[in-house]
């Protein structure tokens, strides 16, 4: 009994610390006080105040539309590669795919921006921001096709092809119903990675291009305000959102790769 009670405190403690400033974020943001440094009573302006920031909804909307080419992008990438390193077992392949995962996000966001600048002279901005995002979320869509065709009967491919169906035949009427909730999968967590990303866009966006993360950031150099936990809140219940969604379509697949 006492082994359970220091166990179930532990976890208890363990969550408190996780989550309750998540929770103290999404009270403030209700507070009626433009100082935030006390409770002084429920407000929902904040919200409305958002939605008349210019400079807020233009970081949104670069957050949106990067958020949906990468991961559009790096969708059809990754499930490229996920069933290459599935049917053709390459050596090479995982650990390009794989690498940009396991890499520091700062090793990264550094990496990239040396090779933007030095190596190709791109302008950093809009385009370096997507191309930055397709590069960490591939990896992540890879793991998540290879995780799904690992659990699939070979035989099923042998017969489409015994059958006399093509290559492309075989992928369009067998391969991609089947793996398509872990391609949603990996889309939705894709597009996760990218509008909450901040090291990485950090280094490669460059003069005039905002996004989401990078507003917050800019506006909390002045002070913490009931705007910046509104803000902050809509991006969590986005997040929050997007990985239940991705849980419930391929919920084997997310498991197996955690």
């Amino acid at each position: 009994m006492p082994a359970r009670f220091w166990l179930w405190t532990a976890a208890l403690g363990v969550y408190a610390f996780l989550y309750v400033p998540l929770a103290v974020v999404v009270l403030f943001s209700f507070n009626d006080s433009a100082l935030n440094a006390a409770w002084v009573g429920f407000t929902p302006r904040w919200y409305g105040k958002l939605l008349h920031n210019p400079d807020m909804l233009h970081a949104a909307g670069n957050s949106l539309l990067i958020a949906v080419i990468s991961s559009t992008l790096a969708t059809i990438l990754g499930t490229m590669a996920g069933i290459a390193m599935h049917r053709y077992r390459p050596r090479l392949l995982p650990f390009l795919a794989i690498t940009p995962v396991a890499m520091p996000e700062i090793l990264l966001g550094v990496s990239l921006l040396l090779f933007f600048r030095q190596a190709l002279d791109l302008t950093l901005g809009f385009v370096s921001i997507v191309i930055a995002h397709i590069t960490f979320s591939i990896g992540f869509v890879a793991l998540i096709i290879r995780a799904r065709l690992a659990g699939m009967d070979e035989s099923l491919f042998e017969a489409a092809r015994d059958l006399g169906a093509s290559p492309w035949e075989t992928f369009r009427r067998v391969t991609l119903p089947l793996i398509l909730p872990g391609v949603v999968a990996g889309f939705l967590m894709s597009f996760t990675l990218s509008i909450d990303d901040f090291v990485i866009t950090f280094f490669t966006a460059g003069v005039g291009v905002s996004t989401l993360p990078l507003q917050i950031y800019s506006m909390i150099k002045v002070a913490v305000t009931p705007e910046v936990n509104a803000v902050s809140t809509l991006l969590m219940a986005l997040t929050l959102t997007l990985i239940a969604l991705a849980s419930r379509v391929a919920p084997e697949v997310l498991k197996g790769e955690a």
